[in-house]
């Protein structure tokens, strides 16, 4: 089977590059031919024809000489050459003929089939392929009549390491590439963060680097507070912790009541012997454990394993919702809001929203859903694919398992209500936003800049960026400025560089303005120098179209008499009750906050830093041993040839390049 993310192995690069980026003009005739480089595939291109008018049903029609009944994937075009939609089919001719009819189409198909001007096609060896394919094209191309997933983040796990003698318990996100014990997926990070500090009173795992825990010479307030057991200086044997990491994991895997009957029976017998601060201590475990298991929420007996999706559409718009149950626990939910592709229906919605959402997750072995899947079997044939195993997809009727359907879907319904209510609410404000700023039309996409630093020193600029539905935390960016107007402190020559390479890459990527990357109004933290600023490097750019208004803080840099300007024009201020003005505070705000935060880290990565990353054949390893061993980087430099031998893992002719690279620095 081809690797999940990925086109088919089987399918040639040349042949996928050919159909992603040839862009026909209309109108068009096909042609087939064989793709001997993918194995015999055929790709139907299109030609023009000047003397073809035909359009909509009439030049879909015009395809079916040229197919098959292969599985394969589609792409329609509208006459700007745009995609308008990616479709896959188990046979390409019935399907394309289905389009090729005038009328029984719904209004979303007919508007589809309309626009059509030109199509493509390319055959796939089986019908995953296909489904695999379509996927893939969707996110790269994102045609306005599909179903698109929008928010495909990953989500974090608790893992408990595998490759130290005492293993740390943490938050883990991306790449189950660490050995080690993975418990997941959790809804967020703060459901994440909320049972590591329970599971950390319960079980007393460190949660130090092994590089701190290396170090240690005494325990730290973990200890004090009663939330690890300090194996770093001794209190705990090898075995006794190994004891306390079975135990978390035995309760992560919802084996629950043992651990609490042991505990108990631990405590008693602490009690019998007379051990009484002992036997206080089990006794808070015991709390903490009862905390952890009542902060849960739902927990079902008769689900131990599986993602509970429920979808609800309103209006044009649509909610998903998924409850994560691991081990009879319920570790979350999370809700996304995908594009329906101009009104598609439940099933379509449904299988386009697993096939994308498990493009990078593992699925569990049993998903419950709210409506049936389209293709139900291909898709449930996909994700066993990624997974490794059977996955089950399932719409239960009755039981617990429907009382958790029924659950979710009530979350989805609140969910989209919520979000309907907000959306109304803020295109009234991105309509007054144009008014208060002489825009052409509402913005759909508003780039709010600002930069942060400390004389100079760890100079971040920030990006965030907010439309119809809010802020768009994924299409937030940060700028580390490389430029001399950094180390001097100069935030006009900041700005210029941070607006520079962001434009510089928009025109490089999309010069066609094709995509909606591109912004309908700039927000810049600053005033009139800012302002200049930014207008010198958009000229320079040949970028005259988009405006862009400097937000000043006002009269004794008070919130509320806020100043904007904008070029060659006076400085004007909103009422100071105006609901823009709120709005435009909270979008300088959050660039605010983005850009200090990109600092302050930046700050403290930098803190971390010695001299000793500067030797060559010193790594993280031999970095934690010197230091741990000498105490700092300076006493390192003070140290003799025989001193630095002494270290495991330093080599008489690494100790001599250390002590050289000292002293020949000073």
């Amino acid at each position: 089977m081809p690797t999940p993310g990925k086109f088919p192995a089987e399918l040639s690069p040349e042949t996928v590059d050919s159909f992603l980026l040839a862009q026909p003009g209309p109108p068009l005739q096909p042609r087939t031919r064989i793709d001997e480089s993918s194995g015999g595939s055929t790709v139907t291109e299109d030609r023009p024809d000047s003397t073809a008018t035909a359009s909509g049903h009439e030049v879909i029609q015009g395809y079916l000489k040229s197919l098959d009944g292969s599985p394969g994937v589609y792409r329609m075009l509208n006459a700007k050459g745009e995609v308008l939609y990616v479709g896959k089919a188990r046979n390409l001719k019935a399907r394309v003929s289905n389009y090729a009819r005038p009328t029984g189409h719904s209004a979303r198909i007919a508007r589809m089939i309309f626009e059509t001007v030109s199509m493509m096609f390319l055959t796939t060896r089986t019908e995953t392929e296909a489904l695999l394919l379509e996927q893939n094209l969707i996110k790269q191309l994102k045609p306005r009549y599909n179903v698109l997933l929008r928010d495909d983040k990953s989500f974090p796990n608790i893992l408990i390491g595998g490759e130290h003698p005492f293993p740390q318990i943490k938050k883990h996100r991306g790449a189950k590439k660490e050995k080690g014990s993975y418990f997941g997926p959790f809804a967020s990070a703060g459901a994440v963060t909320r049972t590591l500090n329970q599971l950390q009173k319960v079980f007393l795992l460190r949660n130090c680097t092994d590089s701190m825990f290396a170090s240690r010479t005494r325990p730290c307030l973990q200890f004090q507070i009663k939330r690890c057991s300090a194996p770093c200086v001794g209190k705990i044997d090898e075995a006794g912790y190994a004891e306390l990491v079975k135990d978390a994991e035995l309760f992560l895997s919802g084996k629950t009541t043992a651990v609490q009957a042991d505990l108990a029976a631990e405590m008693a017998r602490a009690s019998e012997a007379m051990e009484f601060e002992r036997a206080a201590a089990l006794r808070d475990r015991i709390r903490a454990l009862t905390q952890v298991q009542s902060s849960q929420g739902i927990n079902p007996r008769g689900v131990d394993e599986a993602d509970v999706v429920a979808l609800h559409v309103e209006g044009g718009q649509a909610c998903v919702q998924v409850f994560f149950i691991r081990a009879h626990q319920s570790w979350g939910n999370r809700d996304f809001y995908p594009k329906t592709g101009a009104g598609a229906d439940e099933p379509e919605i449904m299988e386009a929203f697993l096939s994308q959402f498990y493009d990078d997750k593992d699925p569990p072995r049993l998903i419950l859903l709210s409506h049936p899947v389209e293709n139900e079997d291909l898709v449930a044939q996909l994700l066993a694919d990624r997974a490794g195993r059977k996955v089950e997809l399932a719409v239960p009727q009755r039981g617990e398992k429907a009382e958790l359907v029924e659950n979710a879907a009530r979350n989805a319904r609140e969910s989209l209500a919520r979000r309907m209510a907000e959306s109304s609410t803020q295109n009234k404000l991105l309509a007054g936003l144009a008014e208060a700023f002489d825009l052409d039309a509402p913005p759909q996409r508003i780039e709010i800049y600002d930069n942060s630093h400390i004389q100079g020193t760890n100079a971040v600029g920030g990006m965030v960026v907010a439309g119809p539905e809010g802020f768009l935390k994924s299409q937030y960016r940060k700028f580390n400025i490389k430029g001399e107007a950094g180390a001097q402190g100069d935030d006009f020559g900041m700005m210029k560089e941070v607006l520079t390479r962001r434009f510089e890459r928009l025109l490089k990527e999309d010069p066609e303005r094709k995509s909606d990357a591109w912004p309908d109004l700039l927000l810049i933290d600053g005033g009139q120098g800012q302002v200049s600023a930014v207008g010198e490097i958009l000229a320079e750019l040949g970028v005259d179209d988009v405006p862009f208004v400097g937000v000043a803080k006002g009269i004794d840099r008070d919130a509320g008499k806020e100043e904007f300007h904008r070029l060659g024009e006076p400085p004007f201020a909103l009422p100071r009750n105006d609901p823009v003005l709120y709005f435009v505070q909270r979008l300088r705000d959050e660039a605010h906050r983005w850009a200090i935060g990109a600092h302050r880290a930046k700050r403290a990565k930098a803190t971390t830093v010695t001299t000793l990353d500067d030797i060559p054949g010193v790594g993280s390893t031999r970095k934690r041993a010197l230091l741990a061993h000498f105490g700092s980087a300076k006493a390192v430099s003070r140290a003799g040839v025989e001193d630095l031998k002494a270290v495991d893992g330093i080599s008489e002719t690494l100790a001599q390049a250390i002590h050289d690279f000292y002293h020949e620095r000073s």
